[in-house]
């Protein structure tokens, strides 16, 4: 079964090139296992998203300009994270804060084609559908 995500759980981005914690303001004030717990509109970058080291997508404006200027070696850029849709799928079942409750199998895209997986939820003894 899925865990419920909160603060400090772990994010890996297909393109990135470190991980990164997800931030979650306690404005929902509902916790799990002592941290804010997310929903599935944690998604604003660097706000909830931060970013992921260096980005090596293809896709991305700032590799592609790099990549040119290196004339035509894959060139990394900073990563900055384009995310224009909530997490998906959620939790069918938990809501928090009106809206589904972020659980370890959701995923996000960033405009630029990666995909942001949660690889590790912050909790251990939570589950939720």
């Amino acid at each position: 079964m899925p865990q419920l995500v909160v603060m400090t759980a772990t994010l890996t981005c297909s393109f990135g090139a470190s991980p990164s914690k997800l931030i979650v303001p306690p404005v929902n004030k509902t916790n799990g296992e002592n941290m804010p717990a997310a929903n599935i509109m944690d998604n604003v970058p660097i706000e909830n998203i931060p970013p992921f080291g260096m980005c090596s997508a293809p896709t991305n404006p700032e590799v592609i300009s790099e990549t040119a200027a290196a004339l035509g070696v894959l060139t990394p850029a900073p990563c900055v994270p384009a995310i224009p849709a909530p997490w998906a799928p959620g939790s069918p079942t938990v809501m928090i804060g009106g809206m589904p409750a972020l659980n370890s199998t959701s995923k996000c895209m960033c405009t630029w084609a990666g995909v942001i997986t949660i690889s590790v939820a912050a909790t251990v003894k939570t589950n939720v559908a």
